[in-house]
């Protein structure tokens, strides 16, 4: 039997072995098979890695911007060549199906690509003569070494979204990507590393809750971003505010899709089908409740039987439209809330727990699940499920499932399928969420837009991609200069006494 290989740390430049004691093992969640084991790196090792990045700050945040452009331009390419690879690396390690895979690693590219055009991005702004002979400009500087913290559901995309504008602008970074998945992560900064980033500039260390707080508490971090859970993210924020950081944090959600009778059943059904149980649930962009306006209740029938037929496989069958769940953990808590609908009342019209997959009776695996009747004081409403679990409600009016969406304290995505451009109109006017989706079921933004969750899915100001991201990881100085108009040579003799 072959060794388990053990998941380096990356540190100014070089694959380094752990020395901690304590190792996690990493789970393909379709087997059970340990694939992996990721270490959880030492004080002492967060130490070094984040003082190689204080030191290629010294030298990387005065490099030129186009050379920075050059780096990303070539990290992209090696993205791209390495797309089959990085999959195969989340779904053996996730769970996800190589289709989804795919996909993340082509969203986490769209970011890179992005970070291609920062001499634009990082701009600043100059005002001649903004009074009698004085100047007024502003400079866009990087802050220092910044870090990221991401959950297991997107290892690639998530960093993505994390590291590639921050170096860009001219800072460092320590990446601690999950415990779960951690090869894609690793490998992604390998690649950045290969494309030409310093020793130095881009770190990755590995661990748990110890790990991310002593990001967060460290006095030479100056910026922390973190994508992942409610409970974990507003700790983190906490703890990072706490301590004098910047800090953005991307939290839970609990997503509603808004179906109205005039929109067309085939395109709606077949997209909401797609967005409720796609990654097995495990998005937080997922489309978890289904709010059905007037005769389009009609249609959950129709809906159930096509949920019926989705193929439930390892990620590996190119066919499957969903795979495993992350852990047992994850599986154990889905089928435990499953049973709470059940207890608190709602009506369940399709069971997805107990399901063996052929060949992998060992997998994570939890079926498409739908309840109807359910209702805002519900465990499966409160709650973020994070499962193939959807919660259906029903409305007489838009108005009426506008005024439902806006009491959950979630603002992450929300959706709306529909003809009619005025009742789009004024659901995108009206609703109180971040990112609004007409005709789209998973409202996420391209990358050259901010990613803008609100209310009780997000703390801070700024959201990551787009404009919002280089505000968040520079700082401005503005300038205020005046010049003599008619300065002269003066010859100055000195005379020593």
């Amino acid at each position: 039997m072959s060794e388990v290989p053990r998941v380096p740390l990356l540190i100014g430049g070089k694959l380094v072995q752990s020395k901690t004691t304590e190792w996690r093992d990493v789970i393909n969640p379709a087997t059970q098979e340990v694939v992996a084991k990721v270490p959880f790196a030492t004080r002492e090792e967060l130490d070094l890695a984040v003082s190689n990045a204080k030191e290629a700050f010294k030298t990387w945040r005065n490099s030129g911007q186009g050379m920075r452009m050059r780096v990303m331009l070539k990290f992209q390419e090696l993205l791209r060549a390495n797309t089959g690879k990085l999959a195969e690396m989340i779904t053996r390690e996730h769970g996800k199906t190589l289709p989804d895979a795919e996909g993340e690693v082509g969203r986490g590219l769209e970011v890179v690509e992005h970070a291609c055009s920062i001499a634009n991005l990082q701009l600043g702004e100059y005002a001649e003569n903004a009074a009698s002979g004085i100047d007024v400009y502003t400079l866009i500087q990087p802050l220092g070494v910044c870090a990221g913290i991401t959950a297991f559901n997107f290892p690639v995309m998530l960093p993505c979204f994390m590291f590639p504008i921050a170096v860009a602008c001219g800072n460092t970074f320590v990446l601690k990507p999950s415990e779960q998945d951690p090869t894609s992560s690793l490998f992604l900064a390998q690649l950045a590393l290969e494309a030409g980033l310093p020793p130095g500039v881009l770190n990755v260390v590995h661990g748990g809750p110890e790990t991310a707080n002593g990001i967060c508490e460290h006095p030479d971090i100056k910026a922390v971003s973190f994508i992942g859970s409610t409970r974990v993210g507003t700790e983190i924020y906490n703890r990072a505010s706490a301590a004098g950081k910047r800090c953005q944090s991307m939290m839970g959600a609990k997503n509603h899709c808004v179906v109205l009778p005039d929109a067309d059943p085939e395109v709606a059904l077949n997209q909401l089908l797609g967005a409720a149980f796609g990654a097995a649930g495990q998005r937080c962009m997922a489309s978890s409740v289904a709010v059905l306006v007037g005769e389009a209740r009609n249609w959950l029938p129709d809906f159930v039987e096509r949920a019926k037929k989705l193929k439930v496989n390892a990620g590996t069958d190119r066919a499957a439209d969903l795979g495993p769940l992350v852990s047992p953990n994850a599986k154990k808590r889905v089928e435990g809330l499953i049973q709470k609908g059940v207890d608190e009342g709602a009506k369940l019209l399709l069971d997805g727990r107990d399901l063996k997959v052929p060949g992998f009776e060992q997998g994570n695996f939890v079926g498409p699940t739908i309840f109807d009747g359910v209702t805002e004081s519900m465990t499966i409403y409160t709650e973020e499920v994070f499962g193939p679990v959807l919660c259906v409600v029903g409305a007489e009016t838009l108005e009426d499932a506008v005024e439902f969406i806006n009491r959950n304290p979630n603002g992450n995505g929300v959706a709306i399928f529909t003809q009619d451009g005025g009742a789009a109109r004024y659901f995108q006017n009206n609703i109180d969420v971040g990112q609004v989706g007409i005709n789209v079921p998973i409202p996420v933004p391209v990358a050259w837009f901010s990613f803008t969750g609100s209310r009780g899915s997000k703390l801070g100001d700024l959201g990551p991609n787009g404009k919002q991201a280089v505000q968040f990881w520079t700082q401005t100085k503005t300038v205020t200069a005046r010049w003599s108009a008619h300065a002269k040579s003066v010859n100055t003799t000195i005379t020593m006494r």
